[in-house]
C-alpha cells in the first residue's frame, strides 16, 4: 500500500528540510512505499527553493504550487487531495509537529486494521503536547468536547490535523467545501457521519520551532461552526445519501 504524505506550506523554507528529511528517512526506514508532496501555497520566501534542493536527495519528494486567489490552508489540502498518487493519504504539518514515527505507526494500523480512516488523538493516553498555547488550549478542548457531545462520537480531537485516509475513503468525501482551517474538521466529522470505519491512536504534537502558526482563532470561528452546521445537517437530515457506497 503506498503512502502519500500531504504538506501544506506557507512560508516554512526554515522548517521544511527538518520535517522532511525526518519523514523520509522514517518512511525508508520501515520500507513504506510513499510519496512525499508539498503544496507550496503562494509563499513569499524562497520555499521554491529549498524544496529544489531536498528533491536532489530524496528521490519521492513532489511538489505543486497552488496560485492565487484561491490560497489558504484548506485550498492547499484540497490542492494535495486533488493530486496524490497513493493508496492512502496523510495530512501532515510543515513545521514538523506531528511525528514521523507516529505517521509509521497509523499505515500500519490502516494495514492490519483495514479501517476507513486513522485519526490522531493528541490528548490520550500516551499522547502528548509539547508547548501548546495555553490560551488555545483550553479553546481546542472546550470545542472538540462539544463536537463530541453534539456528534454523539467518542473522538476527541477533531481539530486536529493529523490523520490518515484510504484514497476511496477521500473520493467518498467530496466535495470539500472549507478553504481554511476548518478543513481539519470537516473530513473526519464528513467520513464520520458517512458510516467510514475509523481507528483513533493517540500522537504527539510539539510546537513549531520557526516562524507562527497561520490559524487566526478570531477568524475561524464563524468558518468552523458553518462546517459543524452542514455536518449536522447532513447527518440528521441527508437519509444516508452520501453514506459509504462499498
Amino acid at each position: 500500500m503506498k503512502l502519500s504524505v500531504v504538506i501544506p506550506a506557507y512560508n516554512e523554507s526554515l522548517n521544511l528540510p527538518e520535517t522532511i528529511n525526518a519523514l523520509y528517512l522514517e518512511l525508508v526506514e520501515n520500507n513504506i512505499s510513499h510519496e512525499i508532496l508539498v503544496i507550496n501555497d503562494n509563499s513569499k520566501d524562497n520555499t521554491d527553493e529549498v524544496i529544489l534542493e531536498l528533491k536532489k536527495n530524496i528521490p519521492t519528494l513532489n511538489s505543486i504550487f497552488n496560485p492565487p486567489p484561491n490560497n489558504g490552508f484548506g485550498y492547499a489540502i484540497r490542492k494535495g487531495l486533488e493530486n496524490f498518487n497513493g493508496d492512502c493519504v496523510a495530512l501532515v504539518m510543515a513545521d514538523l509537529s506531528d511525528s514521523p514515527k507516529d505517521l509509521v505507526r497509523f499505515y500500519n494500523e490502516m494495514l492490519v486494521k483495514k479501517v476507513d480512516c486513522v485519526f490522531g488523538n493528541r490528548f490520550l493516553k500516551k499522547g502528548d503536547v509539547t508547548n501548546y498555547p495555553k490560551k488555545k488550549l483550553l479553546i481546542n478542548r472546550f470545542v472538540n468536547n462539544i463536537l463530541s457531545f453534539i456528534f454523539r462520537i467518542k473522538y476527541t480531537d477533531c481539530t486536529n490535523a493529523f490523520k490518515l485516509y484510504s484514497k476511496k475513503t477521500i473520493e467518498g468525501l467530496k466535495p470539500f467545501m472549507s478553504p481554511h482551517f476548518n478543513i481539519t474538521v470537516e473530513l473526519p466529522l464528513k467520513a464520520i457521519v458517512r458510516g467510514y470505519s475509523y481507528s483513533i491512536m493517540p500522537n504527539k504534537w510539539a510546537n513549531r520551532k520557526h516562524g507562527t502558526s497561520n490559524l487566526k482563532i478570531r477568524e475561524m470561528g464563524s468558518r468552523y461552526f458553518f462546517i459543524v452546521l452542514y455536518c449536522l445537517v447532513e447527518k440528521y437530515f441527508s437519509k444516508g445519501d452520501f453514506n459509504k457506497k462499498w
